[in-house]
């Protein structure tokens, strides 16, 4: 009989860390698949023949691909505990805003900071600086983006934490400095069991990562 709930995951992979965690959110029980980024698979590649990445989460057999859709999957099959997103379809939107511009600001400008050199690589830290300052600005001073509700902004976030010491390692600044209330939320976010158990806490062993994978691209 298949296993009803499968994650094809890779350890360092911020967005397996947030499928991850909407899981353990939802209590849901399910087998985790490691997988190998530099010799895929070839069940990743059936379930996911299109972009043949990580997270893949197959539920009866079925694949569902990218972090942020399978979010919403696991919100919207498993409504029996913890919801992730907004009732109120503004505060939905909302949310789907700011998990979006993740996406499109945070992981790329990291990207660049270890693949990239001299201008390229100064512009990047700007833009991920001012990034994370307007994320600051959408946190406010309420404990998680949802307000008192740990929810899909948070989950979509949170992963990168496990790399604010290559960040700053890399990008020859303070997170501290620069974000200081990022850095108070990302702490607080960690305290959670959910979180705890689902992203990688030690900095150090996901700079170490971030090193590996410099050496593979070729990146000196």
């Amino acid at each position: 009989m298949a296993e009803e709930v499968v994650l094809l995951g890779f350890w360092a992979s911020p967005f397996a860390m947030r499928v991850k965690i909407a899981l353990a959110e939802k209590e849901i029980d399910y087998v985790s698949r490691e997988q190998n980024l530099f010799n895929k698979s070839s069940l990743l590649l059936e379930m996911n023949p299109v972009y043949k990445k990580v997270p893949v989460l197959i539920h009866e057999g079925k694949p569902i691909c990218e972090s942020l859709i399978i979010i919403e999957y696991i919100d919207e099959v498993w409504k029996h505990k913890a919801p992730l997103f907004p009732s109120d379809p503004c505060e939905r939107a909302h949310a789907r805003f700011w998990a979006d511009y993740v996406d499109k600001h945070i992981f790329p400008n990291a990207r660049l900071l270890w693949a990239a050199k001299g201008e390229r690589q100064e512009a990047a830290k700007k833009s991920l600086i001012e990034s994370f300052k307007a994320l600051e600005g959408e946190l406010g001073d309420k404990p998680y983006f949802g307000g008192e509700s740990f929810g899909l902004i948070d989950i979509a976030l949170i992963p990168f934490f496990s790399f604010f010491y290559a960040f700053e390692t890399l990008g020859r600044f303070s997170m501290e400095e620069e974000c200081p209330e990022i850095v108070a939320w990302a702490k607080r976010c960690s305290q959670r069991e959910t979180v705890s158990k689902s992203v990688v806490l030690d900095q150090h062993k996901a700079y170490e990562f971030v090193l590996e994978l410099m050496a593979w691209h070729g990146v000196k």
